[in-house]
């Protein structure tokens, strides 16, 4: 959009619907469900203290709820394109040169901006072609009585806390550590709290191979001493995502790539081997970003600044929050306490269970942790991972705190309203 406002002539490619993963497959449709685990949990977690009666999980009148959020908006999307004057195309762009691609008939740009997202990994075992895939799982007219996830990380954790909370049983084999990037204390705390739930979490038990039996499916996983073989009606890819950049021919264009097909940029999100072309969201993934929505935004304002103005302005990607959408959430900002341990950063660690604060209490939600990351000399926050309700909200505070260099004197000094879970926060440093 702002290079049109500019003058600039655009286009807009995308083999999707328009509208992005976030819209359409991702972070909205999947808060929707979300919301819905969370209050289907708390009413089970008030029986007895004050709630009455069964609330439970109607699938196919939660889809069509969550329908009315995705289906307006590649409509929608299309048209704001077209009304700023900004042509789009649908299907796949292929290059055929460094200032030229084709989709449908030939383009030719002098700057080329790949957004193109990612897609699930291949996992290159015998019955891959019988996963489906979270964005599969989002569109489910009907939830299947046995989920089988493949993988142990977010995709994982989010989808299996929703599916368990609608009824369905639930497995899920992960290949070695959960969550890596977040703090492991509170990572163990989640798969116990998970595995409290009835959700059948394995650890170090990867899948091999799926086989299709009618109407459902046998998984083998674990090691060759250890072989088991799971029974399930639906088996979830959820073993991580790697750039959608393959049928892009970026060779043809000598744009290089990274060992994970991610475009190789410079500080300033341009191809290091073809200026006319940028990337910005999980198309890149330069040092020190993440493939989360609100990067990839960031990212776009930042590729749009350079094209217009010449290169100037590099990201900033200081006090990223993250976050595990299971129910309660995991989220995380800043440094853990193994990178600053290894840092050799003089730190002082506060690390406590939560349940029986009144932010947790009020809510009879018992699963609750934080870990804070405080530097011992100059008392800035460094780093932020807490595990409870409302820490999707809470982290942000912490991220404020990371990106502008505040301490925890700062925070601690702050009024906040009370009582809210943000108001624990001076309980926390």
């Amino acid at each position: 959009m702002r290079c049109r406002k500019a003058g600039w002539s655009v286009a807009v490619v995308d083999d999707e619907p328009f509208g992005g993963t976030c819209s359409l497959r991702g972070c909205d449709p999947k808060k929707v469900l979300v919301g819905a685990a969370e209050l289907a949990d708390w009413h089970r977690r008030m029986a007895g203290a004050g709630i009455a009666g069964d609330a439970r999980i109607d699938w196919p009148a939660l889809m069509r709820f969550k329908r009315t959020f995705t289906d307006p908006v590649p409509a929608k999307t299309e048209a704001a394109f077209k009304e700023a004057g900004i042509d789009t195309l649908h299907g796949t762009a292929t290059f055929v040169g460094e200032d030229r691609l084709v989709v449908g008939r030939e383009l030719q740009a002098k700057h080329f901006v790949i957004a193109s997202g990612a897609e699930p990994r291949p996992l290159d075992i015998p019955g891959e072609e019988h996963l489906k895939t979270s964005t599969d799982f989002l569109a489910l007219e009907h939830l299947p009585e046995r989920i089988l996830f493949v993988g142990a990380g977010y995709i994982a954790f989010e989808l299996a806390h929703i599916a368990r909370r609608a009824g369905a049983n639930v497995v899920m084999l992960g290949r070695g550590k959960a969550l890596a990037g977040f703090d492991q204390d509170l990572v163990q705390r989640l798969i116990a709290h998970t595995r409290e739930l009835g959700v059948d979490v394995r650890l170090n038990a990867p899948a091999t191979a799926i086989e299709a039996r009618g109407g459902s499916y046998r998984v083998h996983a674990g090691a060759e001493a250890a072989r088991v073989l799971i029974e399930t009606d639906l088996v979830v890819h959820a073993g991580g995502r790697i750039p959608k950049t393959r049928r892009l021919r970026l060779e043809r264009a000598n744009v290089k790539t990274t060992e994970r097909a991610a475009i190789d940029v410079n500080e300033y999100l341009q191809s290091v081997s073809n200026g006319r072309v940028y990337a910005a969201g999980d198309a890149a993934l330069p040092s020190g970003s993440l493939p989360l929505t609100p990067v990839a935004s960031h990212e776009a304002l930042v590729v749009a600044s350079n094209l217009l103005r010449g290169n100037h302005e590099k990201p900033d990607y200081r006090g990223i929050p993250s976050v595990v959408f299971s129910v309660p959430p995991l989220a995380r900002v800043g440094l853990t306490e193994s990178e600053a341990r290894a840092q050799q950063l003089p730190v002082r660690i506060k690390c406590e269970n939560t349940g029986s604060w009144f932010s947790n209490r009020r809510l009879r939600e018992q699963t609750g942790m934080f870990k804070t990351i405080v530097d011992d000399g100059t008392g800035r926050v460094l780093g932020a991972h807490l595990l409870g309700p409302h820490a999707e909200e809470v982290i942000n505070i912490f991220a404020l705190a990371v990106r502008h260099g505040l301490t925890a004197t700062d925070l601690g000094h702050m009024i906040y309203s009370y009582p809210t879970s943000a108001s624990d926060v001076v309980y926390m440093l």
